[in-house]
C-alpha cells in the first residue's frame, strides 16, 4: 500500500512548539484543549503565519520529539513493503532540515514532500492512505477517493465522529485500526 504521513501533530506533538512561539512572540497562549476548530483564531493571520514559519526553522524542526511508537510503527510498515510518503505543509526551505530530522529519529521513508497542497501530490503519486491531523486535508482526501486516518486532536474530533475516518488516540491505536487496511 502507498501511505502518505503528515508530520506536525501527526508524527510529533507540534502544538506545544506553536504555543511556545506564540507566547514568546505575541504574548498569546494557545491552549491545546481549547483548539476545537481547525482555524487558530487567537492570533491574527500574519501572527499565525510568522509563528508557523518560526516553528519550521531548523532549530525547531530538529528539537521535535516523535510521538511514542510513531517511528516504530512507520518502520514496521516500511519493512513490510509499504511505500512511505512523508508530506508536510512546510515551505520548501524546510525540506533539508526535515530530511535531517527524519534521519535523526530513524524514520524510513521513500519520498518527502514539503508543499502547501498535500492532497494533489497524493493523487499524483497514487497514494492509497493519508494519515493527517487536518480536517481540511482529510475531507479533501476522502473526496479524492483516498482512505484516511488520524491521531485524535481537539480540532479533528468532529470529523472522526461524522466521516469515514479511522481515528486513534495514539500511534499504537492507529497501528491497530489500520492493521486490517494494511493487510
Amino acid at each position: 500500500m502507498r501511505i502518505a504521513i503528515d508530520i506536525d501533530s501527526t508524527l510529533h506533538h507540534y502544538w506545544d512548539q506553536l504555543d511556545r512561539v506564540a507566547q514568546k512572540r505575541f504574548g498569546v497562549t494557545l491552549p491545546y484543549d481549547g483548539q476545537v476548530v481547525w482555524e487558530v483564531d487567537l492570533l491574527k493571520p500574519s501572527q499565525l503565519q510568522a509563528a508557523v514559519a518560526e516553528t519550521h526553522t531548523e532549530r525547531h524542526i530538529m528539537a521535535a520529539e516523535p510521538y511514542p511508537d510513531a517511528v516504530e510503527t512507520v518502520r514496521a510498515w516500511h519493512d513490510g513493503g509499504h511505500f512511505i510518503h512523508i508530506t508536510s505543509h512546510r515551505a520548501g526551505e524546510a525540506q533539508a532540515a526535515t530530511e535531517q530530522w527524519l534521519a535523526q529519529i530513524g524514520l524510513p521513508y521513500d519520498e518527502l514532500y514539503c508543499s502547501y497542497d498535500k492532497v494533489s501530490r497524493c493523487e499524483e503519486i497514487a497514494i492509497d492512505l493519508l494519515i493527517d491531523d487536518s480536517p481540511v486535508n482529510l475531507e479533501r482526501a476522502i473526496d479524492a477517493g483516498l482512505r484516511v486516518a488520524t491521531i485524535l486532536h481537539p480540532w479533528n474530533r468532529d470529523i472522526c465522529e461524522t466521516e469515514d475516518v479511522l481515528c486513534a488516540k495514539d500511534w499504537n491505536g492507529l497501528a491497530a485500526v489500520l492493521e486490517p487496511v494494511l493487510a
